[in-house]
């Protein structure tokens, strides 16, 4: 048998919003093996999905016929320097992210920028619209500038950024780099990447409503700015990223004097502090199993976290600065609203939160990214505020989400392909070229043999 295969089994997502029992699940070793699952799929009538890591909130991998998971097509293929110092980096498709920053630190080089979790594929994290924040950054798939795709008939086609608008390769391109897996399977993606570079990073708390005052300013106040609001209280965590040369770091690290100094240098030991265990670890698992037991004390919760949480500033590589470990599971929405209605939606959904009660332990965060020009991105065509509210893994997230989804649908919303909604192709034909994501679907994949119903369900029937 050409790649690793097993008896049909549950499979489930991460936060455990999405289950599939696929007919066959297979593990390929090399693309050649993809070919011939998919030949073979192809040549059944049986319909096939790739998975990643599973960090996506909604069935966009489910599938009743073959299960594909790419973990075994993992590391560097090729690295192509240039005279500015940044490269053109080939990595096959089922690298963890985790990995791939030491595979570029390897070399001396980064990702432009991360999300805040980095246990996703890289085929899975672009294929999603995965991004992290900042006014002058897109998200992960902006980064990518070239695709190898095993489509629908079985062979391996290639597309680039270098290839002519409207080829049928430049048309693959556009649809492979974020495009829900309905292009094919990616078995390879080549990256733009910079010289690695540090970020010094200033946790601050600050009052709601000053940040809301002014958060165009505080947008601009860094090179990647975020905050998180905790629902029931009137502080938020104000998070400022500033990039740094390797020298400017040891420099900066070189100013600071004694134990404080040195503890600011080494960020992989300052995230142990007490933010990030409210925010993402031991102790905030335990305070939302409080919350879950006794949903009442939620907002004395938030109120106690909003206050425990003090200013603190170091410097790291990039990536352990961007990226956080997610012990604690829950269940998330996020929309791309007009970055200039982003501090009026917080308003109304603090106003919600403050009408009902709703007992919400999670934070709500708010990130940012610049304009792009990628046929399903949320960031498509304007500068866009990313709002994404949460609900711990126990408890019920229905009534927030949707109270939250309407006030992101009437500010003009899209929602974020990898978290729950309840948008349809016949919502979002308006905000997305979806004839052209149709048209390439069709040529690529003309049986549907990658569709699914949810795929179907947010882009349409090609």
């Amino acid at each position: 048998m050409p790649a690793t295969a097993v008896a049909p089994s549950v499979w489930e997502n991460w936060a455990r919003t999405a289950r599939a029992t696929p007919a066959r699940r297979a593990t390929p070793r090399d693309e050649s093996e993809v070919c011939e699952l998919v030949s073979r799929a192809a040549s059944t009538g049986v319909r096939v999905r790739a998975h990643g890591a599973g960090h996506s909130f909604t069935p966009v991998a489910v599938t009743d016929g073959v299960l594909l998971d790419l973990d075994r097509l993992n590391g560097l293929e090729a690295v192509e320097r240039r005279h500015d110092g940044t490269a053109r980096v080939t990595v096959r498709a089922g690298t963890r992210l985790y990995h791939l920053h030491h595979l570029l630190a390897a070399h001396g080089l980064a990702m432009t920028n991360l999300g805040d979790i980095d246990r996703q594929t890289l085929a899975g994290a672009i294929s999603t619209g995965t991004h992290g924040t900042g006014l002058e950054f897109g998200g992960l798939s902006t980064q990518v500038v070239g695709v190898r795709v095993v489509v629908g008939d079985g062979s391996v086609r290639s597309g680039s950024v270098d290839d002519a608008p409207g080829t049928p390769e430049r048309d693959l391109f556009e649809l492979a780099r974020l495009g829900l897996g309905t292009a094919g399977v990616l078995t390879a993606v080549t990256l733009e990447v910079v010289p690695a570079f540090w970020l010094r990073a200033n946790d601050e708390p600050a009052p709601l409503g000053a940040v809301l005052s002014d958060l165009d300013g505080f947008a601009r106040s860094a090179d990647h700015a975020e905050l998180y609001w905790f629902p029931g209280t009137r502080r938020a965590l104000t998070i400022r990223n500033e990039r740094l040369t390797p020298d400017d770091a040891a420099q900066w690290a070189t100013d600071q004097s004694g134990l404080k100094g040195r503890l600011r240098l080494f960020g992989k030991e300052a995230r142990g502090l007490v933010g990030d265990e409210l925010l993402t670890n031991g102790a905030f698992e335990a305070l939302n199993r409080l919350a879950t037991a006794a949903p009442g004390l939620a907002g004395s919760i938030n109120r106690i976290s909003s206050h425990a949480l003090s200013p603190r500033e170091f410097v790291a590589p990039s990536y352990q600065v961007f990226c956080h470990k997610r012990r604690v599971r829950f269940r998330e929405m996020e929309y791309g609203v007009p970055r200039d209605v982003a501090a009026d939606v917080v308003r109304e959904l603090d106003a919600w939160h403050r009408r009902t009660g709703e007992p919400v332990p999670f934070p709500v965060e708010v990130r940012f990214a610049a304009q792009d020009d990628l046929w399903l991105s949320t960031a498509h065509g304007r500068e866009t505020a990313y709002i994404a509210v949460h609900q711990y893994v126990r408890m019920s997230y229905r009534r927030w989400f949707t109270a939250a989804e309407h006030i992101l649908v009437e500010a003009g919303g899209r929602p974020h392909w990898g978290k729950l909604h309840t948008r349809t192709a016949e919502d979002l034909a308006e905000q997305y070229p979806l004839d052209d994501v149709a048209r390439v679907r069709r040529a690529v994949d003309p049986n549907g043999l990658f569709a699914n119903p949810y795929v179907d369900g947010v882009l349409g029937r090609p």
